[in-house]
C-alpha cells in the first residue's frame, strides 16, 4: 500500500481531523463512491441520520446518541465539502455563520440587552429573525414545508403564539378539540372527513405544545409501544402454537390486554 493512502496520525477528537478525512475521501485518489456524491444524492442520508438521532434520544441510549450525532456531523461536513468544491461556501463559512447568528440572537448574553424570562427571549428572537430577513412577508415563511406534518404544525403554532395569537387557557383548546371532533363525526364525504381529521390533529398538536409535549416524539413513542406490544403478541402465539390471524377480534383484543398489562 502506498504511503499516501495511509491515514496520517491525527487527533481523532479534533474537528479538523473529520474535515481532513472528508477531504481525503473526495480527493482524486480517494473513495470512488464518495467522489460521486452530490447534495441531492445524499439528501435522504441526511434525513435518515436526523431520525436516527431522534431515535437515540427517545431510547435514552447515550452511547448510541453519541454515535448518531457523529454520523449527523459527518453529513454536515460532507455537504460543506461538496459546496466548497463548487466555490459556494466552506465548512469554515458554515461555522462562522452559526457563531455570528448565535451571538446576534442572544443580545441579553453577549450584548447589553436584558431578558427576564424565556418568553421574552423567544419574542425578541422573532424580532431579530425578522430584521435579518426583511424580504420575508410572513413570520411563517422560514418554516420548511418539507418538515414532517406534526412538527410543521407545532412550529407554526409556536411562532404565532409568540406574538400573542394563542388561547388564553387550555380550556379553550379542549373546547375547540371537542368542536372539531363533532365536525369530524358529522362529515359526510371522504374529502370532508380528511379535512376535519386534519383539524383534529392540528388542535391536538396545539394542546400538546401548550403542555410541553412534542407531537412527533409523542407519536413515535406511541408507535414504538404499539410495535413492541404487537411483537409480544406474535411471540406469545408462536410459543403456544396459535395462529394470530385465525383468532377472532375478541380473542386478539384479550391477548392485547394481557400483553399490555405486562408492559
Amino acid at each position: 500500500m502506498a504511503e499516501s493512502s495511509c491515514v496520517p496520525e491525527q487527533d481523532s477528537s479534533d474537528f479538523q481531523t473529520l474535515v481532513n478525512i472528508i477531504d481525503r475521501l473526495r480527493s482524486p485518489d480517494g473513495c470512488p463512491w464518495d467522489r460521486e456524491q452530490t447534495h441531492l444524492s445524499i439528501r435522504d442520508s441526511l434525513l435518515e441520520e436526523c431520525y436516527e438521532v431522534l431515535e437515540a434520544i427517545d431510547s435514552g441510549d447515550k452511547a448510541e446518541l453519541k454515535t448518531e450525532l457523529g454520523d449527523l456531523l459527518m453529513q454536515v461536513v460532507f455537504h460543506s465539502k461538496i459546496a466548497a468544491e463548487y466555490g459556494d461556501f466552506t465548512i469554515g463559512d458554515v461555522v462562522e455563520g452559526i457563531v455570528t447568528k448565535l451571538i446576534r440572537r442572544h443580545p441579553h448574553v453577549f450584548g447589553d440587552k436584558e431578558a427576564k424570562d424565556a418568553g421574552e427571549v423567544l419574542r425578541r428572537w422573532e424580532d431579530i429573525k425578522k430584521a435579518e430577513r426583511p424580504t420575508r412577508t410572513s413570520m411563517l415563511d422560514g418554516v420548511p414545508v418539507a418538515m414532517p406534518a406534526l412538527a410543521y404544525s407545532e412550529e407554526v403554532q409556536g411562532r404565532v403564539a409568540r406574538v400573542g395569537f394563542d388561547w388564553k387557557d387550555d380550556g379553550g383548546v379542549i373546547d375547540k378539540l371537542a368542536e372539531e371532533i363533532a365536525e369530524l363525526k358529522d362529515a359526510t364525504t371522504s374529502a370532508e372527513r380528511e379535512a376535519e381529521f386534519g383539524d383534529v390533529l392540528f388542535t391536538l398538536v396545539n394542546y400538546g405544545r401548550r403542555q410541553g409535549i412534542d407531537a412527533e416524539s409523542a407519536l413515535r413513542g406511541a408507535n414504538r409501544k404499539f410495535a413492541e406490544r404487537f411483537k409480544a403478541m406474535e411471540n406469545y402465539c408462536s410459543e403456544k402454537g396459535l395462529s394470530f390471524k385465525e383468532m377472532s377480534f375478541e380473542q386478539q383484543n384479550e391477548l392485547w390486554e394481557r400483553v399490555k398489562g405486562q408492559t
